[in-house]
Parts: C-alpha cells; structure tokens; sequence
C-alpha cells in the first residue's frame, strides 16, 4: 500500500551560501557565456531592444520624467528574460544537447507549465512601480510634472525629493519581487513543481542567506546598471552572464531533489 509520504513530491531542501558562492555562481556565469555566446547575445539582443525602443519612445512623445522610473523598473523583467539562459546553463550541466531547436523547443514547452504565471507576477511587479511611480510624479510635480524637462525637475527641491522617496519605493517592489523570483524561475526550469512552492522556496531562500542574496542583489542590481548606461546596449553581455550565474546561484543554494 503506497502511503501518503511516498506519493507526495520532494521537498526542496535550502542550503546555506556565503559570499564566496556568490562570485563562485558568477565566475561560472561568464564561463557559460565563453563557452556559447550565441544563446546569450540572442536573448541579451532581445532585452536590450525593447529597452532602446521604450526608451526612444518616452523621448519621442516627451515624457522625460519617466525615463527614470522606467530605468528602476525595466531590470524588473530581467529574471524572466533570462529563463532561455537557465535552460542552456542546466543542459550545460548535465551534458544534454545543446542546439537551437532543444533550448527553443525546451522554452517553449514551458508555455504550459507554471512559468507563464511567474511572468505576470513579475509584469504585475513591473506595473506596480510604474502606477506607484506615477502616484509619486503626481504628488511631488503635480500632473503636468510627467510632461516636464527633465533638468529642470531634477534641478527642483520636489523633484530630489521625487527621486529620493521613488528610489525608496522602487528598491523595495525590487526587493521583494527579487526575493520571489531569484529561486523560483530558475527551480520552474528544473522541475515540474506549483509556482507558489516555488516562490515560497525563493523567499525562504533569500531569508536564509540574507547577507548573501543581498550581496547578489547588488551586483545584479549594479551590473545592470552599467548595462543600461551605453543605451541599453551593455545589457547584451549584462544580462546573459547574470542569466547562468543566476542558475549557478540556485544550484548552490537548493539540494538537487
């Protein structure tokens, strides 16, 4: 007779990491990129031209203000990008195929699986600081503050004070969506498992290694921001290496199950 115990899914088991992990996960990062820099310049390409083109927008229809909301919120949507990226780094891994038509077909399969919820949750954290952003224009500027230069905003007492109290905010959402999605997409990509277990081993994940993951969170966080600076275009090596670091980072932080 099969008991209750023997039927239930495995358990993810959470380790415990320190620093030297994390640059451990990252130098194995950049050696998955040497190693095929066609998958990460393909999905590093795709990242860094909608940023271009949402950033060349704002510009045409002269929302200036915005510019600086977006560039908070645009790297939300990176974990989700990446997911091509942890699927080429596992194959790595365990020696599978590596070709166009497996990492592809291997994404697309995903469609039916949990992931597809980790993206709205992560769009919905992206929409999240961009209504939280506009609230914040609208009480420090007024409505008419998302239509004006944006020197002269940065060059107003509200409009530091705009900047300081978005950045508080903006790092917060960041924060917590990081926490949810850091573990998670990563494990979706590995197993079959419900994305609220996922989310629950990332948070548990993050809480456990706090120093770390905070460690990890810096760099992501400062990497992408260098990566935006040349116009987006340093997001197409950025991204990548962040991408199958991030993999590396999970591997090392959950027990195989």
């Amino acid at each position: 007779m099969t008991t209750l115990a023997e039927t239930a899914p495995p358990r993810p088991v959470i380790r415990s990491i320190t620093a030297e992990d994390v640059y451990a996960a990252l130098g194995a990062g950049w050696q998955d990129f040497r190693a095929v820099p066609r998958y990460g310049l393909f999905f590093g390409g795709v990242y860094a031209f909608f940023g271009i083109a949402i950033f060349v927008t704002l510009l045409a229809v002269d929302w200036p203000a915005w510019i600086l909301p977006f560039a908070v919120a645009f790297p939300l949507v990176g974990p989700f990008v990446a997911v091509g990226l942890y699927e080429v780094s596992r194959r790595r891994e365990s020696g599978q195929r590596l070709d166009w038509p497996e990492v592809i077909g291997a994404v697309w399969r995903k469609r039916d699986s949990q992931i597809p919820t980790m993206a709205f949750i992560v769009l919905a954290g992206f929409f999240l600081w961009m209504w939280a952003a506009s609230m914040l224009v609208i009480l420090f500027l007024g409505r008419l503050g998302a239509y004006g230069d944006l020197d002269v905003i940065l060059g107003s007492s509200n409009g530091i004070a705009l900047v300081v109290i978005g950045t508080i905010v903006g790092a917060v959402i960041a924060f917590l969506l990081f926490a949810v999605t850091v573990v998670s997409l990563p494990m979706l990509v590995d197993h079959d498992i419900d994305f609220v277990t996922a989310m629950v081993n990332s948070f548990n994940a993050v809480r456990q290694n706090l120093q770390p993951m905070l460690h990890w969170a810096w760099i992501v966080a400062g990497i992408l921001f260098v990566g935006m600076l040349p116009l987006f275009l340093g997001l197409v090596v950025a991204l990548p290496v962040l991408g199958h670091a991030t993999w590396h980072l999970y591997r090392r932080v959950v027990a195989p199950f």
